[in-house]
């Protein structure tokens, strides 16, 4: 006999949102948020989908809104990209400089930085801090 509350699907296995659910022309979805997050990371979906333990096509899924995030994905994401629940959950108005990450192609140049010897590295330091004084300007 069929049931209609299917009780071994309906609370574990992601489904489609309702349209509902879906934004507005001015609102952010959980998706794209999580790609945002993502992005500002610098981070594919392949390396975010690794460190989640999840497949690539099922994070692009999620982020294109064909999956509802279910509990045990919303903690693996904030987690993987160092964010509370709240903030991948809640949408904001502006986001919030004070979270932002650096970027992985920043903090890889500045891995490489670090490897040089002490008379090189500030050397670059101060060519750097020359060249955003006169950006500041």
């Amino acid at each position: 006999m069929f049931c209609a509350t299917r009780p071994y699907t309906d609370s574990a296995m992601p489904r489609k949102s309702p349209a509902s659910e879906r934004p507005t022309s001015d609102s952010e979805t959980m998706g794209q948020r999580l790609a945002r997050l993502r992005k500002e990371r610098s981070w594919t979906q392949v390396e975010l989908a690794e460190r989640t333990g999840i497949v690539q096509t099922v994070l692009s899924d999620y982020e294109r809104g064909k999956l509802r995030l279910n509990a045990d994905m919303i903690v693996r994401f904030a987690q993987a990209l160092d964010v509370t629940t709240d903030e991948l959950l809640q949408p904001k108005a502006e986001p919030s400089a004070l979270r932002r990450k650096p970027s992985l192609r920043v903090l890889r140049r500045l891995e490489r930085i670090e490897k040089l010897p002490a008379h090189q590295q500030n050397t670059l330091l101060k060519t750097i801090d020359g060249f955003l004084k006169g950006v500041a300007s």
